[in-house]
């Protein structure tokens, strides 16, 4: 594999180009006209632009970049996430064009990318499932007859869907109707797929994934574990590994399920086993992600496994280098996605100029970025701006040094999610390990970040002050300022 081209953009496609460039590849980086100069672009050996700014114009057009892929010469596609990276039908159309795609095959993403076709093909492992009915409901009689069977509150979710979209909790009968019709739709307009299915809702749950590694001739392992509890709107924020209230005992067990799932399919390459975890921590198959996940730089960091190498390698048929004995956890990492949110309303997107734009540096700190200062967000896109982690011996390590790392962040010009960040990592809740899911909704308002804010900015004001007073009782040397001025004598 002499080329790989980048189907993606921003701080992951520049990630994934380093990766390329270390192993001696050449790399083509594809980009909308409203990405033109970005630093991920500028990086690549070479560039094509695919079209307008928005994405169905540009990074989804799997049939221009393959046909870029055949003028180029290139050899493999690396997805990255989002876009096109769980999309069979892409993967088969690179795959018959003579083109590698690095991930997982076509079968095994059509199977993990519907949940209830991942359910039927993982049940006969004696895989821990959710409480629910595994098959695609159709109308609100059924709807009620299985709510009635395994209890409320029931979760009703979108078979082919992610990013918390087609979801709907339901506390009583009396809501199920509308609710199950809002999620029918919701996953209507956002998959294509109305398949909604229902399982009982796990009250206080943990989330949490087995990152896999899996070649072409049978070896699977696992990566160890990821904890991605700190959601707002079901969408992940904070990432740790490895999960603060693991036992090396329930760690294995899940490790171990989590390369059964992976086989089920014959899973290859990189992907990610999630799990739902109650307070009894018992835990429950949840999904199959196929593709590289936005949290992955925390397993690099408690591995020392580049997992875009790995993928690379598995892609052009190398077997696993490691086994399962090999590998350890070395310390702790924590990650902070850094997106062009305002915290202080409701998380909405916060897009526009980064005026002023620095990154903080210093050991065990690892920025993923693709913005530089000057360049605008746009508006099309995921508002992630970068990956903040941190890598410390401990959990306390860790994440003392991410608190120091979000205070020498700098950005002006945009509402970013970094004060939340200082808010979840100073929280006591957080700090003893004692959090779910629901973090956010049992903590978390606006006003007590403008509280906390206000604070640090009395405190900054004092300390100031104290500094000022404590010069005034040092005693300066008089200044002796020459005049051209000849004193007149009497």
């Amino acid at each position: 594999m002499k080329k790989i081209l980048v189907a993606n953009r921003g701080e992951i496609a520049l990630r994934i180009m380093r990766t390329i460039r270390k192993m001696g590849i050449r790399s083509v980086a594809v980009y909308s006209e409203a990405d033109r100069r970005s630093p991920h672009v500028l990086y690549a050996d070479e560039a094509v632009c695919l079209g307008p700014a928005p994405s169905a114009q540009s990074y989804l057009d799997g049939d221009k970049i393959i046909a870029y892929c055949k003028e180029l010469g290139v050899d493999g596609i690396h997805p990255g996430y989002g876009f096109l990276s769980e999309n069979g039908a892409f993967a088969q159309k690179a795959e018959d064009a003579g083109i590698t795609f690095i991930g997982p095959t076509p079968e095994a993403m059509r199977i993990m990318g519907s949940k209830l076709a991942a359910k039927e093909c993982v049940k006969q492992y004696d895989i821990p499932m959710v409480p629910g009915y595994d098959k695609a409901v159709e109308d609100v009689k059924t709807a009620k007859e299985i709510a009635a069977r395994i209890g409320y509150p029931i979760l009703i979710k979108a078979s082919a869907g992610g990013g918390g979209k087609g979801m709907r909790v339901v506390e009583k009968e009396s809501d199920l109707q509308e609710q199950m019709e809002r999620a029918i739709s919701e996953a209507t307009s956002s998959f294509g797929d109305g398949s909604v299915f229902i399982e009982k809702y796990v009250t206080s749950p943990r989330h949490v994934e087995v990152q896999v590694l899996a070649d072409k001739y049978g070896n699977t392992i696992h990566l160890f574990e990821r904890e991605c509890s700190i959601q707002r709107r079901h969408q992940k924020v904070v990432e740790e590994s490895p999960s603060a209230i693991l036992t090396p005992e329930l760690r294995k067990k899940m490790g171990d399920a989590a390369v059964m799932v992976a086989k089920s399919c014959a899973y290859t390459s990189t992907g990610t086993v999630e799990f739902l975890m109650d307070d009894q921590l018992n835990f429950y198959f949840l999904e199959m992600n196929t593709r590289l996940q936005v949290e992955h730089p925390v397993t690099e960091l408690i591995t020392g496994i580049d997992l875009v190498e790995e993928q690379i390698r598995i892609a052009r048929g190398e077997k696993l280098r490691y086994t399962q004995e090999y590998l350890v956890i070395n310390g702790h990492a924590l990650e902070l996605r850094v997106c062009a949110e305002d915290p202080l309303n409701n998380f909405l997107p916060a897009v526009g100029d980064l005026h002023r734009y620095r990154k903080p540096e210093g050991d065990g700190i690892r920025v993923d970025d693709g913005y530089e200062e000057g360049m605008t967000i746009p508006i099309y896109y995921d508002p992630l701006i970068a990956k903040l982690v941190t890598h410390g011996k401990d959990r306390t390590e860790a994440i003392e040094k991410m608190k120091e790392a979000i205070k020498a962040y700098q950005v002006e010009g945009v509402a970013t999610t970094l004060p939340f960040g200082s808010f979840v990592f100073e929280h006591e809740a957080f700090l003893s390990g004692h959090f779910d899911t629901n973090f956010v909704k049992k903590y978390y308002t606006a006003e007590k970040l403008k509280e906390k804010q206000k604070a640090i900015a009395e405190m900054a004001a004092l300390a100031a002050l104290h500094h000022w007073l404590s010069q005034q009782h040092i005693t300066r040397p008089v200044e002796h300022k020459t005049t051209s001025w000849k004193r007149r004598l009497a």
